[in-house]
């Protein structure tokens, strides 16, 4: 199991809303096995809606190989897949970090906690209160506000990324978000349904943090959503041969298929 190689202090953030471009690149899809994305439209925003089902798919966090630095890339990720890992539906950035790539929040990969919840306060996205948790174990897959998480989950999962600010909180749009300001971003989040299963949206445009919070309470449906980054946001699409590229990534969401 890889261990984390830095702790470095929330001064040195260097995730969420940078502004470099991201591109797409076309690898070969995968073969017989239909997208679990497809493309919508919100108020005139095009997005990619992608579900993850748990009687078809499992979920792993993974930032790099054992005992090496992280893959930054979704590029990096997928050219470490073993040759007899399962087959990845898609795979998304998932959390905040530092420069370095590591985490600085709640990080659990294979059961191994990695960086321990983060309840600091401090400037950016990840600190606009209250951020949250994805996690789960098995078939069981949730988003918590950090607080509730602390407060409820004494089990460590078998994976967890810590992000901030949450979308939608109970139903509710986080209390700091206005209809649509003008902070519009590429951005990416993900929220659990009723039925158990993950949803997993990026934006294709720019979009404020209230529309892309009202997609996932109105559309997908999801009673908590959590907000995973912005500008940096990437997808692999393994079935339609999609793999995104740009700045540096941090933790990667890997949906994989069960045999």
């Amino acid at each position: 199991m890889r261990l984390a190689t830095c702790l470095i202090p929330l001064a040195l953030l260097a995730c969420g809303e940078a502004e470099e471009p991201l591109s797409q690149t076309d690898v070969a899809p995968a073969a017989s096995e239909p997208s679990a994305c497809k493309p919508v439209v919100f108020e005139e925003t095009p997005l990619t809606h992608c579900i993850a089902a748990p009687a078809k798919h499992a979920i792993a966090m993974d930032l790099g190989p054992d005992d090496g630095a992280p893959y930054r890339s979704l590029a990096g990720l997928a050219a470490n897949r073993a040759p007899d890992a399962p087959a990845v539906a898609f795979a998304m950035n998932g959390g905040m970090y530092d420069e370095a790539g590591e985490p600085i929040g709640y990080y659990v990969e294979g059961g191994e906690r990695l960086h321990e919840l983060n309840r600091a306060d401090g400037p950016g996205n990840f600190h606009l209160k209250p951020n949250g948790v994805f996690f789960g174990t098995g078939d069981t897959w949730r988003v918590l506000t950090s607080a509730k998480f602390y407060d409820t989950v004494s089990d460590r999962p078998e994976f967890g990324t810590q992000s901030g600010p949450m979308l939608v909180i109970d139903g509710e749009l986080h209390p700091d978000f206005s209809e649509d300001g003008e902070s519009k971003k590429t951005r990416n989040g993900v929220g659990v349904d009723a039925a158990g299963r993950a949803h997993f949206v990026i934006s294709e445009a720019p979009v404020s943090f209230g529309k892309f919070a009202r997609y996932f309470r109105d559309v997908a449906e999801t009673p908590n959503a959590l907000f995973l980054d912005g500008s940096v946001s990437q997808l692999w699409n393994a079935a339609r041969g999609r793999m995104d590229n740009g700045p540096s990534l941090g933790p990667i969401i890997v949906v994989e298929i069960k045999e």
